[in-house]
């Protein structure tokens, strides 16, 4: 029977077949290829079958590349050929000891090795049976000290009581080293043992919660026996190490040991030979470095030393134990060879400031009467002003010198209680009579010196009146600027076109155009500026290093020209850190930094006030101006460090420090302790940055007539109103409105506003006028930060007295 085949119904569904277009179908193609494949096409096919296993080898292979970029990197700390790893020990409580945990560790293995080291603070001890070099930096308690470890350490052994986790300086500490950038921490205690046995396990967990709570990743070990001891040990040399990425870019070394060669003909002057062992990236004879607190050098050479630390091999054997043979040192002492030397022609210069020409910019010659009145002008300022000028200069030098008093006293009289000598930190505390400044340049030598008082024990022998009177001043100064900011009353006795010549009105300031070149104070001339900071930051950043001295090797480096009174003046046990310099980091330019004010500061910190700045590896002292950290063109300028948890910019004259750079805020205080004040980072160098300071006139109404009023109060001369009348008023209520014409002579006006007014209203005017950091810079005035448990727990004490008067 033949098989019926289907027959689609008159219903069935017909698609419409594909038209190709101009191009052939793919069944065209392979028909008229007859089975040829395309290199291409063959190529992409076997690239998708393999795509999966080439992710799976290449996972794989990444995996492999960073484990042994981990393990490399912790080789690299410790070992035989490489630095070894420098531990920081720091008390929490002033009553530990931390030199006793350092002889329980040493002492938990007869194998360890203490070397003789070359200063009281620093050890150097040599552990074989885990073939690790460590070296124990143990600071004096004295906080800059701390810092300054801190900054090169790769780890930091803290120490806790077993009664209480820390006090208020071991609090201090940690803010700061928090605020600096804090290293691996390990935490241990010494002391559990005293503890009676009941209270051990309580007093163990609340020491774990502290911990935990402080450093989340940190752990906590116990350091009374051996077996302790050996745990402790273990987990200082196989911990993973935390970098810190200011640092990661620029060599830096631990001075160990220390030599000063006075130069043939002049004592004063010479070369300090510093020995230790280099960490980060490569030295290179021919840049900069930068002693903290000393300021920056050049160097003359590079040479090789012998090791400090030698790693010794452990014994096998148990009898050897008693053979004196049986430790034997690996590395052998080598003779001593030069690295590198500096070659002129490729040395870094020293050169700070750009070089002044007063003849640059647009001139026209005056005319003869011009001259005459110049010359006449001249006859009069010879007769009345009286110049400071250093001894010995004759009356053509002076004639040439700046004198600055006059421009001081117009910028700071803008603020009622702002007085020239508070302005100018830098001539020193002088009285504010004019006799006392003149009779004090009669012996003036042209260097600054800062002269403090000593610490007494009596507190009340050290009591000064004056000083208590000025930080009154200040105390009510901040009060009154918080509860009517930049507001300030008209002078009577000058006219207000006068006092306010300066400044000028904005219709808006967020949007009101600003030429930041305009009218430049003349220390613009003396400082550098990049055409592009971040390009010029990732340019040196990225930079290689010629260097032939690399990570890990003990050497010996020559600094030239260090005068002989900079090494006297450092105190005895301080730490010496030398840093590499980056390109560009050794010139002057405007730099500003984003801080905020520390928790443990309560007096008012006044703008213009001399600080002490850390940033980074540098430390100096400035008079900063501050501002509002904002985002727009102008920036509004702070007469005082904002209390609450805002971000305020500081700004100073100071060489450039390229961005991550940590920054710390120190205050001196009468009695030469430190405080710390506020801490933060590093925004980058901008002369451009516009800072604006406000000034407020208030008047009030005298007459409303809907929405004409008559003002009284803000000026009290019809020439003045008729100088101001441009400007544009506003009240406290948000009305807006400007002045139409005077009334009569004693300072009334008419004004029209944009609504009806309220008796009970303000009517004020807004004006403004760019401020600029003065040159107060001192590379040495910050050299050491002193603060102590002692001065720490005199200003607690201080500030708890202040507390209970008011």
């Amino acid at each position: 029977m033949a098989q019926e085949t289907h027959r689609s119904g008159p219903l069935k569904q017909r698609n419409k077949s594909h038209k190709t277009g101009r191009h052939r179908s793919k069944g065209q193609v392979d028909t008229a290829m007859k089975g040829r494949v395309d290199v291409k096409s063959l190529s992409k096919h076997m690239q998708k079958k393999q795509r999966k296993a080439d992710r799976r080898n290449h996972a794989i292979q990444r995996r492999k590349i960073k484990r042994q970029e981990v393990l490399a990197k912790k080789r690299s700390i410790g070992g035989k050929n490489t630095a070894p790893h420098l531990v920081l020990l720091l008390s929490l409580h002033t009553s530990i000891n931390a030199r006793k945990v350092l002889d329980q560790i040493v002492s938990c293995d007869s194998d360890n090795k203490l070397h003789e080291g070359s200063t009281d603070n620093i050890f150097n001890v040599s552990v074989p049976k885990f073939k690790k070099r460590l070296t124990f930096a143990l600071p004096p308690a004295d906080l800059s000290s701390i810092l300054d470890i801190a900054k090169v350490a790769d780890s930091i052994l803290a120490v806790m009581p077993p009664t209480k986790a820390w006090d208020e300086w071991g609090e201090l500490c940690l803010s700061s080293l928090f605020a600096q950038g804090l290293p691996t921490t390990t935490v241990t205690a010494q002391g559990l043992v005293d503890v009676p046995v009941k209270k051990r396990n309580e007093i163990r967990k609340a020491l774990h919660k502290a911990v935990e709570r402080r450093f989340p990743e940190s752990k906590f070990f116990p350091c009374d026996s051996d077996q302790e001891g050996k745990n402790l040990l273990r987990h200082l040399c196989h911990q993973g190490i935390k970098s810190l990425r200011w640092r990661q870019t620029r060599p830096h070394l631990l001075v160990e040991t220390s030599e000063f060669v006075p130069r043939e003909g002049n004592e004063s002057v010479g070369t300090l030979k510093v020995t230790g062992y280099l960490r980060g990236p490569p030295l290179s004879v021919n840049g900069l470095v930068h002693l903290t607190g000393l300021g920056d050098f050049q160097m003359t050479q590079i040479d090789t030393a012998h090791d400090l630390c030698p790693l010794t091999q452990r014994s096998n054997n148990a009898d050897s134990k008693d053979d004196p043979k049986g430790e034997e040192e690996v590395v052998m002492d080598e003779g001593v060879t030069m690295l590198e030397r500096a070659d002129p022609a490729k040395q870094e210069s020293l050169v700070t400031e750009a070089e002044i020409d007063p003849m640059e910019g647009e001139q026209t010659w005056p005319t003869q009467e011009e001259l005459d009145d110049a010359d006449q002008a001249l006859l009069k300022e010879k007769e009345a002003v009286v110049k400071k000028v250093p001894s010995g200069t004759s009356d053509y030098q002076a004639s040439w010198i700046i004198e600055s008093d006059h421009e001081d006293n117009d910028s700071d009289s803008d603020d009622g209680e702002e007085n020239s000598d508070e302005e100018m930190v830098a001539q020193g505390d002088g009285s504010d009579t004019e006799t006392a400044s003149i009779a004090g340049t009669e012996n003036m030598e042209s260097e600054t010196m800062s002269i403090t008082g000593g610490n007494k024990a009596n507190y009340d022998v050290n009591f000064d009146e004056e000083m208590e009177l000025e930080m009154l001043n200040k105390y009510r100064a901040e009060r009154m600027n918080e509860a009517f900011p930049d507001e300030m009353d008209t002078p009577m006795d000058i006219l207000a076109k006068t006092r306010f010549a300066r400044y000028r009105g904005l219709k808006s300031f967020r949007t009101s155009p600003w030429d930041p070149k305009e009218n430049l104070p003349m220390d613009y001339a003396r400082i550098f500026q990049f055409q592009d900071f971040n390009r010029a930051k990732k340019r040196a950043l990225a930079k290689p290093s010629e260097g032939i001295a690399e990570h890990g090797n003990c050497i010996t480096v020559h600094i030239d020209s260090v005068p002989k009174a900079m090494i006297d003046s450092c105190p005895s046990g301080h730490p010496l850190i030398l840093f590499g310099l980056l390109p560009h980091e050794q010139k002057m330019s405007v730099m500003h930094f984003a801080i905020k004010r520390h928790s443990s500061c309560e007096e008012p910190v006044k703008s213009k006030e001399r600080l002490t700045f850390q940033v980074g590896y540098r430390r100096f002292s400035a008079c900063p101006i501050f501002s509002e950290h904002t985002v727009g063109t102008k920036h509004k300028y702070e007469r005082f460090l904002p209390k609450d948890t805002s971000v305020t910019v500081a700004s100073v004259y100071s060489p450039v420090c390229f961005p991550p750079s940590s920054v710390m805020v120190f205050k001196e205080n009468s009695s030469g302790s430190h405080s710390l004040v506020a801490t933060g980072t590093a925004l980058g160098s901008s002369p451009d940055r516009v800072v604006v300071k406000r000034v407020v006139l208030s008047g009030h109404p005298f007459k409303i007539m809907n929405r004409t009023a008559v003002v009284r109060y803000m000026f009290f001369n019809r020439e003045d109103i008729l100088w101001f009348k441009p400007v544009e008023l506003r009240t406290k209520w948000g009305r807006r409105g400007h002045i139409k014409e005077p009334l009569g002579t004693h300072g009334h006006m008419k004004c029209i506003f944009d609504g009806g007014l309220k008796s009970q209203d303000t009517i004020l005017m807004n004006l403004f006028k760019r401020m600029y950091p003065k040159w107060t810079y001192d590379p040495t005035g910050g050299s050491a930060v002193q603060i102590t448990p002692k001065t720490l727990s005199e200003i607690v004490k201080r500030d708890m007295g202040m507390l209970l008067d008011e």
